[in-house]
């Protein structure tokens, strides 16, 4: 039978709204003088993620139109072309700081390991929405979804980016959770998944590094530290009411990456405790429609699909934040909608397209 489809959830794209909002602000305040010293103009970020994020909403209006069933059979071809490109990556990528993350020409890139993050959340949910009877056999219910684990986290870690590997982990475990795992499975599952993600620091200098700087950053205050304690003199700053749109310090070349990866903090120092505090509710708003959505889904396949984009969404943000305010150990990821990036922009509000596709159906 054909499903009738009502209106979208307008408070959860209400909040994205809002977010994307700030995010176009911030990504101006942060950029706008080194921009004008870099590149001779002010508004040369600004511009960028204004198209990325007409870009994004374009494609928003276009997947809230179909019904997201149709996604199930575009899941297991989607997966393979989003694996290919990742190891495409490590052949041909762009590298830049040591990294290699980038397909494309100049500043015509994008990162397939944002492709990455939907593509899995798609097929996780169409395999596991077919197989849930299975997932009490721990090798033939949960060890495939292992291997492919594995196997993703691995050409992610090669690039390497350990922040959306932790996060391609973290939403794959949450959704087996809600498919119906066995808890003691889940148990050994997280065991495992840290004994890697201490595995991936101690094999690599630099992570160790990251890591011995987020236990002690004044040890090193010029070296490892210096992000993360610019990152919190930026946030201290900021007191109630911020310092100002505009009139922030640490963005001329203290905080690295201030408009990208520690936006949270310019956004801390130039807007205050009120203006961080309105963006984690905003988030906390965007993950309860998400999760209100997934529960009322009208079949597995849409819960575990909502559930897994909303996870990914709130993990992305959970760890960016956390890596800005000393929580967490330094490590590449952005904050969705908020931060610059083209690929993140695009690829997170695709993501919403979807959630807010299901939100039509859910309850029907």
């Amino acid at each position: 039978m054909r499903r009738r489809a009502g209106p979208f959830d307008f408070v959860l794209f209400l909040a994205v709204m809002l977010l994307l909002g700030m995010g176009v602000i911030m990504v101006f305040s942060a950029s706008a003088l080194t921009s004008s010293y870099n590149y001779g103009d002010a508004l040369y970020f600004l511009k960028r993620q204004l198209l990325w994020a007409l870009l994004g909403l374009m494609g928003l209006f276009l997947v809230v139109q179909f019904d997201y069933s149709r996604l199930k059979k575009l899941a297991a071809p989607f997966l393979v072309l989003a694996i290919l490109l990742l190891i495409l990556v490590l052949v041909i990528g762009i590298t830049s700081r040591g990294s290699s993350r980038w397909l494309g020409i100049g500043s015509l890139a994008f990162q397939p390991s944002e492709t990455i993050k939907l593509a899995m959340v798609i097929f996780l949910a169409a395999s596991l929405a077919d197989n849930r009877q299975r997932l009490g056999n721990l090798p033939q219910g949960l060890g495939p979804y292992l291997a492919l684990l594995a196997v993703v986290c691995l050409l992610i870690l090669a690039q390497p980016d350990l922040g959306t590997a932790v996060a391609v982990a973290g939403t794959t475990f949450l959704m087996l959770a809600i498919a119906g795992a066995d808890k003691r499975h889940l148990a050994f599952l997280a065991a495992l998944g840290l004994g890697a993600v201490a595995l991936a620091i101690i094999i690599a200098p630099y992570r160790m590094a990251r890591f011995t700087a987020f236990i002690d950053p004044w040890a090193d205050p010029r070296g490892n530290g210096y992000q993360t304690i610019q990152s919190l003199l930026a946030v201290g700053s900021g007191g109630l009411f911020g310092t100002g749109l505009g009139q922030g310090r640490q963005k001329l070349y203290y905080v690295p990456e201030n408009h990208t990866d520690f936006i949270f903090a310019i956004l801390s120092e130039e807007l205050g405790f009120i203006g961080a505090a309105l963006v984690i509710i905003l988030f906390l708003i965007l993950v309860w429609r998400g999760f209100q959505t997934a529960f009322k889904a009208p079949d597995t396949f849409g819960t575990l699909l909502a559930a897994g984009l909303t996870s990914m969404l709130a993990l992305q943000a959970i760890i960016n934040m956390g890596v800005v305010t000393g929580l967490l150990p330094v490590t590449g990821i952005t904050l969705p909608l908020v931060s610059y990036g083209g690929s993140s922009l695009i690829f997170s509000l695709l993501g919403i397209g979807i959630l807010l596709n299901i939100s039509r159906y859910a309850g029907s």
